[in-house]
């Protein structure tokens, strides 16, 4: 602990790390205080049947990742999601179309060039999503008195306006603590609304334990347990890497005849590589079964219900499936073993017993292969869990905790984020947040 404290004056006294963290924190108040506005002509008072509606389930999931936003119809109500949809379709089409794949190939005007498109694409996402989510609101169990003013034209393009400039808005955000601030804007914003639900969900999994007799504290304490093991076990997932050794040519140094031992090195292969993407993808194409719901047909609706409950049995079996065959594919289009061995070969590497540029691309996609299995298979038995929890009587809201992309996308950014504050730590010859690297404080 005394190490701890310790480490955060080493912090402090960083003068533009500092500033970094006091941007960072600012600016996600900014984003929470945003998220409690409510849409203009809607009673924020009878938004109960909403809040209950969005306890668990797909919904619970939307609703996690505004931070409670969607249930408060918010001016924030689609949070930054619509901006992640935007970039995944950019990514995905920088894969067919030669204008973007040239564009990746400039650096930052192509970067920059990028981000455009993606901020465009955005807003063409939002004039659809805006309207479909005032449209859905009264099935969400608001009654006809919230709308104080009535659901005519004028709530609606106000709304729609007011939607989409929350979004905007919260990407502005998302940018500005990525250039100004500390860690990733984007993923930072969606982690504080993921943490902002916390809380409360785990208020009323003790609320349920304590008041029904359902297990009392011990049961608590064993869920809060297991829930830290499964905490560590996604670290574990983020951080595995399978090393391939490296070594480099001889080289002689000017004015020396000996050379110079080529140096050994690894290039670092990720056991997940496709991080949480590999849920998203899945997750959404979840949703397209669950909309057989209102089908006439008897088979097909049956089928649609079966697939509206992200707790039930197929749900969860289907939902493994895709994630394993996404973890392969975001995987293949993500990391360029091709380049990575031309790359290699271009600066004097080889990877020892295995001829440069052809056979070494071979060697390193195979072994990507092989290390992307159990990857995955890890990847979507922790994307599942929250399904098996609620067995044991869970309440949906906690269980969401408890794995798939809420629990991965808390462990990611943070680990991303104390990465960032570790370098500038070394940087100024500080000892280090984590272990890996750490240096002792300088004496000069």
């Amino acid at each position: 602990m005394k190490k701890f404290f310790s480490t955060l004056q080493d912090i402090w006294k960083i003068e533009e790390l500092k500033n970094k963290i006091i941007v960072t924190l600012g600016l996600m108040v900014v984003y929470r205080l945003a998220a409690h506005l409510p849409l203009p002509g809607i009673d924020p008072t009878q938004l109960t049947a909403i809040n209950d509606k969005t306890s668990g389930g797909l919904l619970g999931l939307l609703n996690a990742f505004t931070g409670g936003a969607f249930a408060n119809a918010s001016v924030m109500a689609l949070g930054i999601m619509p901006y992640i949809s935007a970039s995944i379709v950019v990514q995905l089409m920088g894969i067919a179309i030669p204008y973007l794949q040239k564009l990746q190939k400039e650096g930052e005007s192509g970067r920059k060039k990028i981000n455009q498109i993606t901020r465009w694409l955005t807003i063409g996402i939002l004039i659809i999503q805006a309207p479909a989510y005032l449209v859905s609101l009264p099935s969400l169990g608001i009654p006809e008195s919230a709308f104080l003013l009535g659901r005519g034209p004028l709530f609606y393009l106000s709304s729609i306006l007011l939607l989409t400039t929350g979004t905007v808005f919260a990407m502005w955000l998302g940018e500005k603590i990525t250039d100004k601030g500390i860690g990733n804007g984007i993923s930072l914003l969606i982690m504080i609304g993921i943490i902002a639900r916390l809380p409360a969900v785990f208020m009323q999994e003790a609320t349920s334990r304590i008041t029904q007799s359902n297990g009392g504290l011990l049961m608590i304490l064993i869920e809060v347990i297991f829930w830290l093991l499964v905490i560590l076990a996604s670290v574990l997932l983020v951080t595995a890497v399978r090393k391939i050794q490296v070594q480099y040519a001889r080289r002689t140094v000017a004015g020396n005849v000996k050379d110079v031992a080529g140096a050994r090195q690894y290039i670092p292969l990720k056991l997940n590589s496709a991080g949480v993407m590999p849920i998203i993808f899945a997750q959404a194409l979840m949703f397209v079964p669950g909309l057989l719901a209102s089908s006439e047909n008897s088979t097909l609706k049956s089928i649609g219900i079966a697939f509206t409950d992200m707790f039930g049995f197929w749900y969860n079996v289907v939902f493994a499936i895709l994630i394993i065959i996404f973890s392969y594919f975001y995987t293949a289009i993500t990391i360029p073993t091709n380049k990575m061995a031309d790359d290699l070969k271009k600066g004097g590497g080889f990877v020892p017993g295995i001829r440069p540029g052809k056979d070494t691309a071979e060697y390193l996609d195979g072994i990507l292969s092989r290390i992307t299995l159990p990857g995955s298979i890890f990847l979507a038995l922790l994307a599942v869990l929250p399904a098996i929890v609620t067995k044991f009587g869970v309440q949906p809201g906690w269980a969401l905790f408890y794995g798939g992309t809420s629990l991965l996308i808390l462990v990611g950014v943070a680990i991303d984020t104390l990465q960032q504050i570790n370098a500038y730590l070394l940087n100024r010859h500080y000892d280090g947040l984590m272990k890996t690297g750490a240096k002792r404080k300088s004496t000069v």
